[in-house]
């Protein structure tokens, strides 16, 4: 415990183990801090039907690729799976379950206070993701709003929801996706901000990955890149998508004005009556860990130069989304990142 490691990460999903897979082959001496009680990261809360945008051979890690599935798109649960395999395919000293409750500076290093005990580092790699900071709209008189409310970060599946009137808020491809499940068993509707952005049929997150590298590429070597519009928010019509289209479910409407005690109120003024909401609407930074640093802006962020933090240069953050890299909150997209980052870290301690 009083012995320094040269690198703590925090938090043990998809950017922590790249992170790990690179430490490993720099022959650093790291420890990984999970906070959760198995292998999966984020995608042990996932609903239970999630599929991914990308075939398998496009959502590896670094060193070992994800093992097809039946369709083409895997399920949550083989995600869960390869991850796992993957920590032991490796054999990374993971520490779980354990809480980072705050990292300080001491010295030429860090403590890292947890549930468990403090530990020391000479370098931090912040890999927590987003799952643990939900973000929920703020809508007139929805404390007064009678029904049940969720975030996708807790729904599991529509069969709790059979038979109600449920409104899934959120044009992503979480919303697309649980609303095409829901509109099964329930009477479902879409509400989107503005109309959701469709990809072709033909386009999926292994052609959007190649269309952020190209981007990344060209920003490097200081140029402009003319490419087709879309991006990884964009709505990816995997299976489930494609059948609920087929069905004519997938459209959305414009956003409700304000909540009443059983339903809400339109932009027209009519009144529905609603027994759920269900708020597909992204999520922040989990940074709480990092506020004895005093390093995270108003905006949620931390100000980085690529990865490594400018007001505390022994910190870095992996995986967090395009301002910690370009795409690099997908599971392929975060080996670059988790690579340029150990390179600059064995640097730095060098």
């Amino acid at each position: 415990m009083d012995e320094p490691l040269d690198v703590v990460v925090i938090g043990g999903g998809q950017a922590g183990l790249a992170c790990a897979y690179f430490l490993r082959r720099a022959g650093l001496r790291f420890s990984i801090l999970d906070g959760e009680p198995g292998p999966g990261g984020a995608w042990r809360h996932a609903w239970d039907s999630l599929r991914l945008f990308s075939p398998a051979q496009w959502s590896s890690l670094p060193g070992w690729p994800m093992p097809a599935s039946p369709d083409g798109y895997p399920a949550r649960d083989a995600v869960i799976d390869y991850l796992t395999r993957y920590e032991a395919r490796y054999g990374f000293n993971i520490e779980r379950p354990v809480e980072v409750e705050a990292v300080a500076r001491e010295g030429d290093g860090f403590s890292i206070a947890t549930d468990s005990g403090p530990r020391k580092a000479r370098a931090v790699i912040s890999a927590t993701g987003t799952w643990r900071q939900p973000f929920w709209p703020d809508y007139p008189d929805q404390a007064l709003f009678g029904g049940r409310q969720i975030h996708s970060a807790d729904y599991r599946t529509p069969t709790e929801f059979a038979g109600q009137r449920v409104l899934v808020v959120g044009g992503g491809n979480s919303g697309a996706q649980i609303l095409a499940e829901l509109s099964l068993m329930a009477d479902a509707t879409w509400v989107t901000a503005t109309p959701p952005s469709f990809l072709p049929d033909e386009v999926d997150g292994r052609v959007l990955f190649e269309r952020a590298t190209a981007r990344w590429q060209a920003a490097q070597e200081g140029r402009t890149i003319d490419l087709p519009v879309g991006g990884f928010g964009d709505v990816v019509m995997v299976p489930p998508v494609k059948e609920a289209r087929e069905r004519g479910v997938l459209h959305a409407v414009a956003p409700f004005t304000r909540f009443t005690r059983d339903g809400v109120v339109w932009q027209d003024g009519t009144a529905s009556p609603v027994d759920a909401v269900i708020w597909c609407t992204g999520f922040r930074p989990a940074l709480s860990h990092l506020a004895p640093l005093g390093v995270v802006g108003e905006d949620g962020r931390v100000a980085t130069d690529g990865t490594r933090s400018f007001a505390e240069p022994g910190l870095w953050l992996v995986g967090y989304g395009d301002w910690t890299g370009a795409a690099s909150a997908t599971l392929i997209g975060v080996m670059r990142t988790a690579r340029s980052t150990v390179a600059e870290i064995t640097q730095a301690l060098a």
